[in-house]
């Protein structure tokens, strides 16, 4: 570690020169990893143990994988059901290089395609890695009963989505992740009945236990008695989720949170990337202030829907339908001829946001801005009527009548962008191994696969080829040298991580503030989404840095919590979240700040091209930023992992 500080907030440390990445072609590394693995025999397995926490796509595949193959697995997931972790939310498709529309899709294009689409800010290797089982993921979720949709004929459907010029995406009309998710949750029920995986529904993890500088299991509380509990295991594996609710207002489900992440990095874990994070450009638009909540609109609507704003700022207040098409600003279409409506989130947002900035924008002003433009259908109906709309996004249309009262078969939706994934996680080499040894991290709640920017129908590929076929892998090699030496309940760093989550909980209880939890939440997201949201200057984040530790201190002065510890307590359990976002989101602040590029979703206003758009600087941020914890009231450490690409050719992003 260095003595200086940089920039007054941060030092720089060592770089990370081992990913365990294997060597030689890129199509032949993850069968070379496969091969040099250690191996557990079966008989061994039924000796081991796994701690998962989350039951979305990755966490509920490896739980079932892993009891498949016959290791002891704990789930824990804070909601009642296992069924409820919020992929199910999830709309519009999964990506998957089958080639069955003989477009010219090959695992190679998917791989190009998500190095692009993350703005060359992925790891070569695991991208590879993803495209290549990403055609073993389908077959599985057939195998499960997943009622994909099919043409005429019987063969499954593809639809496009942005960024790529092929059609890849599988799709469950509007219910894509409801579907998988139920797949998934089958095979972990089974696994449930079968005794290799005990459930523990409404736990949430508090903290991470390490012992003699390995994972070695969890402090949990009980959110219905709300006892903390201590449960141990011979590895972790965390696929929690991600981090989006730091903004407040965001897609994700209320409940979301980045807690188990954030414990985990406050024990040693290196955080990736984390001021990545994707806006979504199709979302239902703010209506009022009093908002706890957005919804999107799946990408998938960009397929047949026309997005536009009005050439004259007087026509804004008309009906859409009034307005003619040569008055009209298929803004996407002009900008990008190429690729039109299917750009990538990142820049379809962004020029969103830039059609608003102008005073184009649609809808009810919020902060004294229309902010909102046409998602428009009509051309849609007339060319392939109103019942084929419906089959493909019926669902979707129906969700948008209900929250907004308008009918969008007569009247065009109206959509803004909102924060919806983040690419940002807790970093992990090839095997999905954090920098704890034995604690494992999947899917969203890790970094490794999108870089600076998701393309749409990754995130479920992602998640569920980390259950289902790299982490059963990956975690044998580590397992190999257990079973591990029992732990005792009264184990010195048992004992500690217990009574730290008991004096943390007393604090807040104790406290006597007066300001709610949800108001130093919503602060927070406020200053997140003005100053590192879609558009980051380096006066914003600085500012935003000042705030926010204002805002944390101030919240350990007069938080108020109600309620009792040992008893459902809803307003507790936000406490600990939003405790754990104000620390989070001066990290995302910092990692904002010292990045000075654009790229992806993350745009730097002083770095852009004269055209508006995204510029980058390879020649000196061609790196993953993984960040160490250093102690409360200390200067984090950045450990940058350099980006080598060997397979594609780094350029500047075009979709023109």
């Amino acid at each position: 570690m260095t003595e200086t500080l940089i920039d007054g907030l941060y030092r720089e440390g060592a770089p990370i020169a081992d990913t365990k990445a294997p060597a030689g072609p890129i199509d032949k590394k993850w069968e070379q990893r496969k091969f040099t693995a250690k191996l557990v025999n079966p008989a061994n397995r039924r000796k081991l143990s796994i701690i998962v926490v989350g039951t979305g796509l990755a966490g509920g595949s490896a739980a079932a994988s892993l009891g498949e193959m016959g290791y002891h697995v704990k789930s824990f997931y804070y909601q009642d059901s296992a069924r409820r972790a919020h992929s199910i939310a999830a709309q519009g498709g999964i990506n998957a290089a089958k080639n069955y529309k003989n477009d010219n899709d090959s695992v190679y294009r998917l791989f190009y395609d998500t190095v692009k689409g993350g703005d060359y800010r992925s790891r070569e290797a695991n991208v590879y890695r993803l495209a290549e089982v990403s055609a073993n993921i389908i077959d599985q979720c057939v195998a499960q009963g997943v009622p994909f949709a099919r043409e005429y004929g019987g063969l499954l459907d593809n639809r496009s989505f942005g960024g790529v010029q092929v059609s890849r995406t599988f799709y469950a009309r509007g219910q894509t992740g409801q579907q998988l998710l139920i797949g998934a949750y089958q095979a972990l029920m089974r696994q449930a009945h079968l005794g290799t995986v005990t459930l523990y529904p409404r736990h949430e993890m508090m903290e991470l236990i390490v012992v003699d500088g390995r994972a070695r299991g969890i402090v949990a509380r009980d959110m219905v008695t709300g006892e903390i509990e201590t449960h141990l295991a011979d590895a972790v594996v965390l696929a929690s989720g991600g981090y989006g609710n730091v903004f407040f207002l965001s897609t994700n489900a209320m409940g979301s949170n980045g807690s188990a992440a954030w414990r985990a990095h406050r024990k040693g874990a290196y955080f990736g990337n984390p001021c990545y994070t994707q806006i979504h450009p199709t979302c239902i638009p703010q209506h009022g202030e009093s908002q706890s909540k957005l919804t999107l609109m799946s990408e998938s609507l960009r397929n047949d829907g026309r997005i536009w704003v009005p050439k004259k700022a007087e026509d804004t207040k008309k009906d859409p339908r009034d307005i003619p098409e040569e008055d009209r600003d298929y803004y996407l279409e002009r900008i990008y001829p190429s690729f039109g409506n299917l750009v990538p989130r990142d820049i379809a947002s962004r020029q969103a946001k830039n059609m608003c900035d102008e005073g184009r924008g649609v809808g009810p002003e919020i902060g004294g801005v229309a902010r909102g433009v046409y998602l428009d259908f009509a051309e849609a109906i007339d060319r392939m009527g109103m019942a084929a709309v419906s089959a493909k996004y019926g669902n979707l249309f129906d969700m948008y009548q209900r929250i907004t009262g308008d009918n969008p078969y007569e009247t065009p939706m109206r959509i803004y962008p909102a924060v919806h994934y983040t690419m940002g996680g807790l970093w992990v080499d090839y095997d999905l191994q954090s920098t704890i040894p034995g604690l494992f991290v999947a899917g969203e709640a890790n970094f490794s696969d999108h870089g600076a920017n998701r393309l749409g129908a990754s995130a479920l590929m992602q998640g569920l080829a980390d259950g289902y076929f790299v982490l059963p892998n990956t975690i044998n090699d580590y397992l190999a040298s257990g079973p591990y030496p029992k732990i005792a309940d009264d184990n010195p760093e048992v004992v500690e991580a217990k009574k730290s989550v008991e004096d943390r909980i007393e604090h807040f209880l104790s406290n006597d503030g007066n300001r709610s939890v949800d108001s130093y939440h919503k602060e927070l997201g406020h200053i997140m989404w003005e100053y590192c949201g879609m558009e980051r200057t380096d006066a914003g984040l600085r500012k935003a840095i000042e705030l926010i530790r204002a805002l944390r201190a101030d919240f350990w002065k007069n938080v108020k919590v109600t309620g009792q510890a040992y008893e459902l307590n809803q307003s507790l359990e936000k406490a600990g979240r939003v405790a754990d976002f104000l620390e989070l989101g001066e990290l995302m602040c910092i990692d904002a700040l010292h990045r000075k590029e654009s790229c992806g979703g993350h745009f730097r206003a002083e770095s852009q091209t004269e055209e508006g758009e995204a510029l980058r600087d390879d020649e000196n941020y061609a790196y993953v930023a993984a960040w160490e914890w250093t102690g409360e009231g200390n200067s984090p450490i950045l450990h940058k992992e350099d980006l080598k690409y060997e397979f594609i050719e780094m350029k500047q992003r075009s979709y023109k």
